[in-house]
């Protein structure tokens, strides 16, 4: 069985675009990227250190971040007769899971479904700007503003991660730049007053000059984790357990074949040994600064952030402080299954199809969730997928929300909240996994997100 959604938006979006004045009303991002036309493109993000990964326990190498970000105009699709398009949304038949009954697992239902502020805070260049509050805008082209956020949460995001990165921002010492510590705390308070759970992280700092997984650059990456973590953890130490922590982002040895994968080598064992000194510093530290600190929830990465980079043997979740219990969160991302969500429509094996009704394409998501299922929450431990999504592929539309609707219903049948991977790029051949045009302040694909939030509660 399956519901029917007719989008009719072509004339409002066109004259929203005339009264705003963002492009040209005739040209939408949508037929943009059909034509693989890109009017305005902002600066992609930078390879190694400088992306994000896929999920590396069925795949590897591919970065999510490295995207074209861009504004273009109106957003629709629409057949030429009736200006309407229509997209299906599945039924998805997934039987709950045991959930242990306990405030942590609450907590992350609460947080129902989440949008990542991509490409924003997280961009960076290793030359400085004249004025660094400019790389806020130098991957996606415009600030954030309050009404970004507003639009956000009326859609029915009910959590939010704010990727930053902060070594461009720092001095010789580590201190974070006031002017740039006030900004990520203004965008911080457009959701958290919102009433959003909020996920504040250190992103693509993960470099041999400041947090670099091995025993040779340990002691400056607890150093380095450490000191950011202090900092952040007295300014927002009066804030309640809506803003959430995130140790590292996909913290892994960069440029190196396992980059991306988890292996047996010896410098993997020494990688996933070293973050989990890392994770463990990180915890000692906000504990350490008391008051709503102490129990505030925790989100913890393993290697790369990957499903396989939690559940291999060698990771181990921190210690907590004497007294505090179930504030852990593992951290992972997952763009699954990789040849769909993540890998290039130009590379050998790509797929733009996915269809939710069919085993062989839903398999790597119950298999990846199924091992997160029963190592850490069969056992108490919560889980919150930080970043997921599915790239659009010549406008493959209505597979990208069979994928949505049976990813979420997935994870949430297991106990999981997701975050959707959003960087603000629709056309060209980057990552284009956008579905809020900041610029023109709407949604390009409504009917994505109705996907994600048929099954969010």
């Amino acid at each position: 069985m399956k519901k029917k959604i007719l989008v009719t938006i072509l004339a409002a979006s066109l004259a929203f675009g005339m009264l705003t004045g963002c492009g040209d009303a005739g040209a939408t991002v949508r037929e943009s990227a059909q034509t693989g036309e890109n009017s305005e493109v902002g600066t992609d993000s930078e390879g190694g250190s400088g992306t994000e990964s896929a999920d590396s326990e069925t795949e590897s190498s591919e970065s999510t971040e490295n995207s074209e970000s861009t504004e273009n105009s109106e957003s629709t699709e629409s057949s030429e007769e009736s200006g309407e398009a229509e997209f299906v949304i599945p039924e998805v038949n997934i039987e709950s899971y045991d959930i242990p009954d306990t405030e942590a697992f609450e907590f992350v239902h609460n947080m129902k479904i989440g949008w990542n502020l991509g490409n924003t805070f997280d961009a960076f260049r290793e030359s400085p700007f004249a004025d660094e509050l400019e790389s806020e805008t130098q991957w996606v082209g415009i600030a954030t503003t309050q009404e970004m956020i507003d639009d956000i949460r009326e859609a029915g995001f009910n959590s939010i991660r704010i990727p930053v990165t902060w070594h461009p921002h720092v001095d010789e010492n580590y201190q974070i730049s006031e002017v740039w510590l006030n900004r990520v705390q203004e965008v911080v308070d457009y959701a958290y007053n919102n009433g959003m759970y909020v996920i504040l992280n250190i992103h693509h700092d993960n470099s041999e000059g400041f947090m670099y997984p091995s025993t040779e650059y340990l002691e400056q990456s607890v150093s380095y984790v450490t000191s950011i973590w202090q900092q952040l953890a007295e300014r927002f130490a009066d804030y309640d357990e809506h803003l959430i922590f995130e140790s590292m982002n996909e913290p892994r040895q960069v440029g190196t074949a396992w980059e991306w994968s988890v292996n047996g080598s010896a410098d993997c064992k020494d990688a996933i040994a070293c973050i989990n000194e890392i994770n463990q510093a990180f915890v000692n530290t906000v504990r350490a600064t008391g008051g709503n600190n102490l129990n505030r929830y925790l989100m913890i990465p393993g290697y790369d952030a990957s499903p396989d980079g939690a559940t291999n043997a060698g990771f181990v979740l921190p210690t907590d402080a004497d007294g505090v219990k179930d504030k852990l969160i593992i951290s992972v991302h997952a763009y699954t299954p990789y040849n769909f969500a993540l890998q290039a429509d130009s590379e050998s094996g790509s797929s733009s199809a996915f269809d939710s009704d069919t085993a062989r394409f839903t398999a790597d998501i119950n298999t990846f969730m199924d091992k997160l299922y029963n190592k850490f929450i069969k056992e108490g431990i919560p889980v919150v997928i930080g970043e997921f999504g599915s790239r659009d592929k010549n406008q493959n539309t209505q597979s990208r929300i069979d994928h949505a609707t049976y990813y979420i219903a997935a994870a949430r049948a297991r106990g999981m909240s997701c975050f959707w991977w959003d960087n603000n790029a629709f056309t060209g051949n980057g990552e284009n996994f956008g579905l809020y045009y900041r610029r023109g302040g709407y949604f390009v694909y409504p009917e994505i997100v109705d996907a994600l939030m048929k099954y969010a509660d």
